[in-house]
């Protein structure tokens, strides 16, 4: 899934606190297009077990719900210099991706 940038932060806030040492790939970095070819139209993150994506744990809601982390490539080596694409693996890690507009 393609987040919005409230999203996004609120995964990474939820991700590092699982001390995922993750980051979101930019929409305008180089890669993104072929990694959209691979792998679909997501907002993708990278971490310390390597690439992830998220999907909905439900239906997609228009405030956000849930959606659990899908790792979709790790790291070929100990330096974590080359991804290694396998088949996509769902973590137990569920984010809320929930927005609280009231603020």
């Amino acid at each position: 899934m393609k987040m919005n940038s409230a999203q996004i932060e609120q995964t990474l806030r939820q991700l590092n606190a699982e001390e995922r040492n993750a980051q979101a790939i930019p929409a305008e970095h180089p890669a993104i297009s072929r990694l959209e070819e691979l792998f679909g139209d997501h907002t993708y993150f990278l971490d310390r077990n390597g690439l992830n994506i998220v999907e909905p744990v439900e239906p997609a809601q228009p405030d956000g719900g849930a959606g659990v982390v899908v790792n979709i490539a790790h790291w070929a080596d100990a330096s974590a210099s080359s991804l290694q694409p396998h088949e996509p693996q769902s973590t137990d890690l569920v984010v809320d991706l929930t927005i609280d507009r009231r603020h």
